[in-house]
């Protein structure tokens, strides 16, 4: 039977295992940093493939009609043949000649005033949206439509333009969910090295715990819970400043104006995946500590 004394001295070796301050140590502030760099990576992948995705929806099922014909009555006379074929198409949901002013404004930063003036050969162009389907198949029946009416009209799906840009967001999306495992490789490391430490460094007060019957899953309790706390703590500050961040950019990127960067956005459940992280950081500091600790323990014996 224990006495009180006893007792006391149990509370105190327990007290003496961790430091019992919040934030105390090293610890909370390392697993803010990668908490940090982990939800902003997990965002950045989040964003990325939002992006990816919102880019493959508007451009599927899209293309682009050129009529390359330096004479401009005869280009306007051929887009007219064009658009009057390619509204009489099954495969066709609609499809519309671009303004030549619209045109020639988007021109402007490239080509200058000359672009306003006529003087250049511009394309007319048409812009078609298909109905459903494989939209490869029909752009290829649409091109043969087209190439019997005229050589120099050319069909082009958008989607054709920005495969390369899709293909390296999707790079970058994956780069990011390595560089998350990555970082959840070293919290967990730097837990094992901290609980390892802290064992070595309380091996005295781990016997008197020992001499009072505290028994190794109760020891190992102890050191995941203070842990745990430190991971808690230190997950949602780093949580809290990368939210900030990510606040931050997301107005920045609205600010610009660009349909592609206004399209790296996070819904609600990429906010609900990002809130997960914390969670998960603490979850994988506790186990980790507990299988460090008790692995030690062992070993002990």
């Amino acid at each position: 039977m224990a006495t009180r004394a006893d007792r006391r001295a149990s509370a105190a070796a327990r007290q003496r295992l961790l430091p019992g301050g919040r934030l105390a140590g090293p610890m909370p502030w390392i697993i803010a940093i990668m908490m940090f760099l982990t939800v902003l990576a997990a965002a950045a992948g989040l964003g990325l493939g939002a992006a990816v995705g919102a880019m493959s929806a508007d451009l599927a099922g899209r293309a682009s009609v050129q009529v390359v014909e330096a004479d401009a009555q005869v280009r306007d006379h051929l887009a007219a043949r064009a658009l009057a074929a390619l509204r009489g198409v099954a495969d066709v949901h609609a499809a519309t000649a671009v303004d030549s002013v619209v045109l020639a404004d988007q021109l402007r930063p490239w080509l200058g005033e000359d672009a306003l003036s006529g003087d250049l050969p511009v394309p007319a162009l048409i812009d078609v949206t298909l109905t459903p389907g494989d939209a490869d198949i029909k752009v290829a029946r649409l091109r043969r439509l087209l190439g019997g009416l005229s050589p120099t009209l050319r069909i082009e799906p958008h989607a054709a333009f920005l495969l390369p840009l899709a293909g390296l967001l999707s790079a970058l999306g994956w780069l990011a969910v390595g560089v998350v495992v990555l970082m959840a490789l070293a919290t967990g490391a730097v837990v094992v090295l901290a609980a390892r430490g802290a064992h070595g460094s309380h091996r005295g007060t781990i016997e008197v715990l020992h001499q009072m019957g505290a028994t190794d899953v109760q020891i190992a309790r102890l050191f995941q819970w203070r842990i745990g706390l430190d991971a808690a703590l230190g997950g949602a500050l780093g949580f809290a400043f990368a939210v900030l961040v990510i606040g931050l950019i997301g107005l920045r990127l609205s600010a610009t104006g660009s349909d592609l960067l206004g399209a790296v956005d996070l819904d609600w459940r990429s906010w609900l995946a990002l809130a997960v992280l914390p969670l998960a950081g603490v979850a994988l500091a506790t186990l980790a500590a507990r299988w460090t600790v008790l692995r030690a323990l062992g070993r002990a014996l």
